[in-house]
């Protein structure tokens, strides 16, 4: 994405600068396409953390999967060897791969034999419980991870002998890399996207006080043990896991780098699944002996995913993914979704197939339903302190609650999952999914296994949570992205429906006309009654907190900030052109985020920045409308805002049939675009005296948002439609409420 700030004053031009940044399109779901080798910090294209893994060339599945020969190099992985008696796990303070087994916990006929696994019995097994398992979901709401992580452990982990040993799997490499904190406002690139060690750490104290000696912490994530060893210690995983006792493995390997000792990761042939749609799968040893003789818990962070949706329990199965496509194993957790490649080459801007798109990932799901079968974890246990909405991995948006969900079924677990984030039994998610409300792994999963998941029972006193519609904040890989908010208009196609009907929609979607807006001082045009007038929150900054204007919309203040969000025109008809607003105040003014989907940036660019720029509504452009005493909402200022920079500011007097063009907003205006994913922000401080002298917690002052869009058909966006009959936005009887949060 090419983004190009603009920032400027609103008498005086401020210099412009080139921002250029290059986004990896799939980690954790990894980039299908080859890269180079890279060390840490080499960040390589695709590049998934501090190294960039080697993609190994395209190599024709075997018909059948066998037991690997015997490695001639290091660079092939090694034959299986005869499963163990007794494994033997020790806890260690250095993130080496360490041996990963305990004692056996009886639980009938071992899957494993002397140098593969019995992936037809382990299937039945898992398919028989799964279909059998309508158990309840808990949900849980805290203060924070660690202890949410204790509570969901209690509430839902099936009680064993204390000797059993338990493997937990938590998400600790699901982000595309590691970023300089001190480059990024703060941002590590890995915050936000894992299972925090805090919520692991609940877990495993609730096991010890169980009695359960032998616990494993494993991941797999693909990369070099170098890597891993980064990892571990950047994330704090090392330092929790030797304080607490634990094992901490990389549960992928096959003798690159372990290549002595019990080898946890080491692949395992995965006999009789030849049918499935991962007939070249290997499991990693240590799940191997967890699942055939002791406790397997998967412990996801709670997040969208840009391509699966969301990302909790049968998409965090990933992470124990190796196939024997080619060498080396773990490295091949790519072709799970190769089909991706296809969508990714001949994506362009301003084009897709989407069709190709929604085949590529219905694949997927079927595959990770398949892994699911062979790996399923006992219980599923999430951490949701927050949990994350966006796209999991550059754009983040942590819910206002913190909650972990868990249970025993880990399809009624994402389902549920999938209604707190709020895309269960979406039809806006279903317009761009080809149908599918809900992530296509869930439906998958649940069509494989024949539930019922609208019958799934939640528990918990964060159950009350899922009773009015859940916030829904998901950017996907597709050029499409939903936001909607409580008390906002619904989005295109409605808002999802869970536990409770949603409020009904006020508006159908129309195309809308294509006519002139009225310039300022056109008489009303006979505005209709219609829902109730919106509010929008400002939230105040404590003092001397500053807001960075740059255009980047990332500034940690606006985390604080809740959005609203409209795509309706002058008459309240949906146009499926959305816009999202923010807002904060403080001493200095009113401080302004635009975020603008669908933008054309229909704009004359020759024309300068710093001047005031009249006429600027006949091009794209935003306007606030804003009336600084609520008992004359007919006096308020105008502030139209393009999205390079252009300006123009008007005070009105509608009783007066007065026009001040000389009134001053007092802008300090920033902005920046993407043509190719036809988006745009714009950030703004307003510090006329008017507005400021305004100013005052409580306040509650006269406002409507709009926006003009394209040429022909042309777009009149409303916030609050004065729903005249014809574009008309000087309505102060339309206006809706800016209300300052003290």
């Amino acid at each position: 994405m090419n983004r190009t700030p603009t920032i400027h004053g609103r008498r005086a031009r401020r210099s412009s600068r080139a921002i250029a940044a290059l986004l990896a399109l799939l980690s954790g779901c990894e980039d299908p396409r080859p890269q180079p080798t890279g060390g840490p910090g080499d960040g390589g294209p695709g590049d998934g953390g501090p190294a960039a893994a080697q993609r190994a060339p395209d190599a024709a599945p075997p018909a059948s999967v066998a037991a690997p020969a015997p490695a001639a190099s290091a660079s092939s992985f090694a034959a299986a060897s005869a499963h163990p008696a007794a494994p033997t796990a020790t806890p260690a303070a250095s993130s080496d791969v360490v041996a990963g087994a305990s004692q056996r916990y009886e639980a009938g006929p071992s899957v494993i034999a002397s140098d593969s696994i019995d992936g037809a019995a382990l299937r039945k097994r898992h398919v028989e419980r799964l279909k059998a398992d309508d158990s309840p979901v808990t949900v849980l709401r805290g203060q924070g991870p660690l202890e949410l992580g204790k509570r969901i452990c209690e509430a839902v982990v099936p009680r064993r002998p204390a000797e059993t040993p338990v493997l937990l799997k938590p998400n600790l490499c699901g982000f595309d890399s590691v970023k300089d904190p001190a480059k990024h406002k703060g941002d590590d690139g890995v915050t936000g996207r894992i299972t925090q060690p805090e919520f692991v750490r609940g877990v495993v104290q609730c096991l010890k006080a169980r009695g359960h000696t032998k616990i494993t912490i494993a991941e797999g994530c693909g990369h070099s043990h170098k890597f891993w060893k980064d990892l571990v210690q950047r994330t704090g995983y090392e330092a929790m896991a030797a304080e607490e006792g634990a094992a901490l493995v990389a549960m992928d390997d096959d003798g690159v780098f372990d290549v002595a000792g019990d080898r946890p990761g080491k692949p395992l042939a995965i006999r009789g699944i030849q049918a499935s749609h991962v007939p070249t799968l290997l499991m990693p040893k240590v799940l191997a002996e967890h699942l055939d003789r002791g406790l397997f818990l998967s412990l996801p962070r709670l997040k969208m995913h840009r391509y699966s949706v969301i990302s909790a329990g049968i998409k965090g199965m990933q992470g124990t993914v190796m196939l024997s496509d080619s060498a080396p194993a773990y490295k091949q957790k790519w072709r799970m979704h190769r089909e991706l490649k296809q969508y990714l080459d001949t994506k362009a801007p301003g084009k897709e197939d989407r069709a190709l798109y929604l085949s590529s990932l219905r694949v997927f799901a079927e595959r990770m339903v398949d892994v699911l079968e062979i790996s399923t974890p006992d219980a599923v246990l999430g951490d949701g302190a927050p949990a994350m909405g966006g796209d999991g991995f550059q754009v983040l948006r942590p819910t206002a609650e913190m909650v972990a969900v868990g249970g025993t079924n880990p399809v009624r677990v994402d389902r549920v999952v999938a209604e707190f984030m709020g895309v269960w039994n979406s039809p806006a998610l279903a317009r761009e999914l080809g149908g599918h409300r809900t992530s296509p792994l869930i439906d998958a999963a649940a069509k494989r296994f024949g539930l019922d998941l609208k019958a799934t029972s939640i528990t918990g006193d964060g159950a009350d949570l899922l009773k009015t519609p859940r916030p829904v904040h998901y950017k996907a890989m597709a050029p499409f992205r939903l936001d909607w908010e409580p008390g906002q208009a619904p989005l295109p196609g409605g808002p999802a429906k869970g536990s409770s009907p949603a409020p009904p929609a006020p508006q159908t979607a129309p195309a809308p006309p294509a006519s002139q807006t009225a310039p300022p001082g056109e008489q009303d045009g006979g505005a209709a009654a219609g829902p109730a007038k919106p509010e929008a929150h400002a939230a105040r900054l404590p003092p001397g907190e500053q807001v960075a204007l740059d255009g980047k919309a990332d500034d940690p203040a606006w985390s604080r900030a809740a959005a609203v969000q409209w795509d309706t025109d002058y008459a309240g008809e949906r146009t499926g052109f959305p816009t999202r607003a923010r807002f904060l105040w403080s001493e200095a003014g009113i401080h302004a985020l635009f975020e603008l989907s669908n933008a054309g940036l229909n704009t004359d660019r020759s024309k300068p920045v710093d001047e005031e720029r009249k006429g600027l509504y006949r091009e794209d452009c935003i306007e606030l409308f804003l009336a600084p005493n609520p008992r004359a909402p007919r006096r308020y200022f105008e502030v139209e805002i393009g999205p390079f920079g252009h300006f123009f500011d008007i005070a009105i007097d509608r009783d007066a049939r007065l026009e001040d063009t000389a009134w001053s907003s007092g802008a300090t205006i920033a902005t920046s675009r993407s043509a190719k994913e036809r988006t745009a922000v714009i950030e703004a401080l307003l510090a006329a005296p008017g507005i400021v002298n305004a100013l005052a917690p409580n306040a509650r002052l006269p406002m409507n948002l709009y926006r003009m869009e394209g040429k022909e058909p042309r777009r009149y966006l409303a916030w609050s439609p004065p729903r005249t009959s014809k574009p008309n936005f000087h309505v102060p009887e339309a206006f809706g409420v800016l209300v300052l949060d003290p």
